[in-house]
């Protein structure tokens, strides 16, 4: 059976990562780069408040239960001049108004995530600030810390394949956050740290020009991807409150 348990920060891909942290009920970092974590980090950032949901069901509906508005996808949004996944739609404007957010991976992850001591959203905008969180809830809950680089999926899939494809810009971000959290790490966890240590100091262009980076730029959001190639650009490291996110530091 594979099994990172003798160590205390692992690493773990996607939603099966996601759900076999909770049932060992791990502190849990989930890591969506283009974009979830990045947006999540950035509203939070401005004062907003969101509420994380999975795409299979209706944000609409769940909306209007929570008084929320649904974000819709980007380019929707964008024409309506909303705020959308993208992270940098975000302003002062939105402050103390609340957000359904879904996403295929980042937001998934949570909800299948979300009963655990802390489900904390790290990015490479906030790596410092999210490892320093991560580590003084270990040091009060002893849990171990699991790393959930997200990841993204395949579309138009072939029989016998699986939908989970890897995404280099989330094994950064995540190799970055284990690199700076305290304990034994895993060898998954050491080769993922080896991985953002070897292209620190060319992330942004890494990112740039990766598989999601040139995806989004062709889509005609550039600047999502600059401003989600940026490390440690923030501080806020938003937790899961029951149902939404909160910045940390405000939970006791």
């Amino acid at each position: 059976m594979f099994d990172q348990s003798p160590y205390v920060c692992r690493v773990e891909w996607g939603i099966r990562g996601a759900r076999e942290a909770a049932e060992r009920g791990d502190i849990i970092i989930i890591v969506d780069v283009l974009s979830f974590s990045s947006t999540v980090i950035s509203a939070l950032s401005c004062g907003a408040i969101i509420y994380p949901y999975p795409p299979n069901l209706d944000g609409s509906v769940y909306a209007g239960k929570v008084d929320a508005e649904y974000i819709l996808g980007r380019a929707e949004a964008a024409r309506k001049g909303k705020p959308t996944l993208s992270p940098v739609s975000f302003n002062h404007e939105h402050v103390n108004k609340k957000y359904v957010l879904s996403s295929l991976n980042g937001a998934f992850c949570t909800w299948i995530a979300s009963k655990v001591p802390a489900l904390l959203i790290g990015a490479l905008l906030n790596v410092d600030a999210v490892a320093s969180i991560a580590n003084q809830v270990r040091s009060k809950t002893k849990a171990s810390i699991t790393v959930v680089p997200c990841g993204e999926q395949w579309s138009e899939l072939s029989e016998y394949e699986n939908n989970l494809r890897p995404a280099i810009e989330d094994y950064l971000g995540a190799g970055a956050i284990l690199s700076n959290l305290e304990g034994k790490k895993s060898p998954e966890a050491k080769v993922c740290i080896g991985a953002f240590q070897n292209s620190n100091q060319n992330i942004a262009e890494l990112i740039w020009e990766c598989g999601s980076g040139r995806e989004l730029r062709e889509r005609g959001f550039e600047a999502d991807v600059t401003h989600c190639s940026r490390l440690n650009l923030n501080q806020t490291v938003p937790i899961l409150h029951k149902d939404h996110f909160v910045p940390a530091l405000l939970i006791e």
